[in-house]
């Protein structure tokens, strides 16, 4: 199949986990990558290196474990900042997730009334409820972006959307329930020209598609290292310079200080003012041994291996009768989350039937109700590859879902 990873078979090798044998006998298919990635043995072995050699808490241990855990934190930064081609490493901020990547924003930036915030209703609650939060609290007014019956953002309003009052726009750069690939240079140029600034939710893009934050022209970016191949526990936030100076701290405590004294304090620059507190120190190492990892596969390969899974699980879910997909069914114009229905039986249902035989997948409104209700449905079914999937994995959920249909004589 074209686009597929010429190597497939030797990557899965790197991913202990898919040799997992589940009740009765079944391989694990593993289609939740939207979820969470599964880890290669190269970030599990260096998390426990750093825990086995070089465990010491970091910045303010002087002593040789202290030094060396430092220089191991300090280098995934550097990671990082290679990753999204960051001007500045002192921009990159770590995080535990992506949601308080988002909601550190969102609790910073400057609004008052007459200001207007602008998401989209394809956002996860993660990009949806902070933003809620913040214009609650400050007076300001929340508008959305619509969608289009094919699960695509609706910019018809664009003009009456983004005006002089818009202070932010916040949208994902793929969405997590409708696969939706968005225009974010587009709507950053159009933003930028009424004076907004552009906070894009890169949880689902990061793994699939290679990001760069100067050609998109984000003024901030966030994304979750457990999506990436890496740990859970840690996420990264990216802004310019210039407005993470002009923000005010998030959290208080140890590191993010200058100076202290009984009456005031003072903050220490970027990134150090965001980062409170002892940090998630090898979860950083770990991130930073997956970024490697995915870098060296390239993420122009796994995203042409994504579109090529993507499409033949497309076809597939086409030839079973009574599926509709939800988003976009170009497999050009969508990341590797695929939500669907299947007539007659409910989504926690068909994920039940499914794991009976190995299959993981998620049933729910993957923290996406609105564009769920945009809809229609309650919820839906996921499948969702990564650069481990198989044809033969798509192979063995159709049959799932064939098998599905037959158990509660549907169709």
């Amino acid at each position: 199949m074209e686009g597929l990873l010429t190597d497939l078979e030797v990557i899965r090798k790197d991913f202990p986990i898919l040799e997992r044998e589940l009740a009765d006998g079944h391989r694990l298919v593993y289609l939740d990558s939207a979820n969470t990635s599964q880890k290669p043995q190269v970030v599990i072995d260096t998390m426990v290196d750093h825990l086995e050699h070089h465990n010491a808490n970091i910045a303010r241990a002087m002593h040789q474990l202290g030094a060396e855990s430092t220089q191991a934190f300090e280098a995934a930064r550097d990671k990082v900042a290679g990753f999204l081609n960051a001007p500045s490493r002192d921009e990159v901020i770590f995080t535990k997730n992506a949601s308080e990547a988002l909601n550190l924003v969102a609790r910073t930036f400057p609004l008052g009334p007459g200001d207007r915030v602008v998401i989209t209703e394809m956002e996860h609650h993660s990009n949806i409820v902070p933003w809620q939060l913040a214009t609650e609290r400050t007076g300001a007014e929340l508008r959305w972006f619509g969608l289009t019956d094919d699960g695509r953002l609706d910019l018809s309003n664009i003009d009456e959307l983004l005006t002089p009052q818009t202070k932010v726009v916040a949208l994902t750069w793929v969405s997590n329930m409708l696969g939706t690939i968005n225009p974010v240079a587009e709507i950053a140029r159009r933003a930028h020209e009424v004076g907004a600034v552009v906070v894009l939710d890169a949880s689902q893009a990061a793994p699939q598609l290679p990001i760069d934050v100067q050609a998109v022209d984000a003024d901030f970016l966030a994304f979750t290292g457990h999506k990436v191949t890496g740990p859970t526990g840690i996420g990264v936030l990216w802004g310019r310079t210039e407005l993470l100076d002009a923000l005010p701290p998030f959290l208080g405590g140890g590191e993010m200080i200058a100076t202290v004294s009984m009456e005031k304090s003072t903050w220490a620059p970027i990134p150090h003012k965001f980062e409170a507190g002892t940090p998630p120190i090898v979860e950083a190492v770990g991130l930073g041994a997956a970024i490697d990892y995915i870098s060296h596969i390239g993420l122009d390969n796994i995203h042409a291996h994504e579109q090529a899974i993507t499409g033949y699980l497309l076809d597939g879910l086409a030839s079973v009768s009574g599926v509709k997909v939800l988003g976009p069914l170009d497999p050009a114009a969508r990341g590797g989350a695929v939500a669907f229905e299947l007539d007659g039986v409910h989504p926690h249902d068909v994920a039940q039937l499914l794991d009976s035989r190995g299959i993981a997948v998620r049933a729910g409104h993957h923290c996406a109700k609105p564009a769920h209700k945009r809809f229609g449905v309650q919820s839906s079914t996921r499948a969702s590859s990564y650069l481990y999937t198989t044809p033969a994995e798509i192979d063995a959920l159709i049959d799932g879902l064939e098998h599905t249909k037959n158990y509660f004589k549907v169709g």
